[in-house]
């Protein structure tokens, strides 16, 4: 009879920490040469690992760098939530203005670039997306949202789903587009012309 051995605290160390090393590489690298030019060698190379160590856990170079963006901006302080002061507008503007910052930070900007082109073309890639941060991250605004909508703050019949893409929207539109000046005041413009339709008729 033969007995499975459990992996050793050692071993389970040396391969967190190379696969630290591979998500740090792969972010580092597509910042640097963008992604046309980011390749399963590379990634390897910068973080001294074998190609095999990254096909373990990787089927792609897309694969490695959307797990590299999560873990460079998921927090660890728990599950986020957005404001919620009882004043809609001013929690969103405050939403809305960070999402502009994140989009107009250099470090984020080419690997985001990345994944939403490779994103559009691998399904796989994809459904992981809209499971481990798109769905998530929109029942976090629709929580905040229906909040507001039990408060009399926006319409009982909102379509909660509808209002989120149009408050994040415009912003993601202009930013792949790169259609105009990604601001705070635009962000701004946004949130009133918003809920400029979403608030109660009176």
């Amino acid at each position: 009879m033969t007995t499975q051995r459990k992996p050793s605290a050692n071993a389970a160390r040396r391969s967190d920490t190379s696969r630290r090393a591979i998500l740090a590489a792969a972010f580092e690298l597509v910042g640097e040469v963008g992604y046309a030019k980011l390749s399963i060698e590379g990634i390897a190379a910068r973080a001294g690992v074998g190609k095999q160590t990254i096909y373990r856990w990787w089927p792609s170079k897309g694969a490695v760098l959307f797990d590299a963006f999560l873990s460079f901006t998921e927090g660890s302080d728990g599950e986020a939530v957005l404001p919620d002061t009882g004043d809609l507008e001013a929690d969103l503007k405050t939403v809305l203005r960070a999402t502009v910052a994140e989009l107009n930070d250099p470090r984020y900007d080419e690997p985001m670039r990345a994944l939403n082109t490779e994103i559009a073309h691998d399904p796989e890639l994809a459904a992981a997306y809209s499971e481990r941060l798109d769905g998530p991250m929109r029942e976090i605004k629709k929580r905040r949202l229906r909040a507001a909508q039990q408060a009399g703050q926006l319409a009982e019949d909102l379509d909660l789903d509808l209002a989120v893409e149009m408050l994040w929207g415009p912003l993601l539109n202009r930013w792949l587009q790169r259609g105009g000046p990604l601001t705070p005041e635009y962000a701004d413009r946004v949130v009133e012309a918003t809920l400029n339709g979403l608030r109660p008729r009176r």
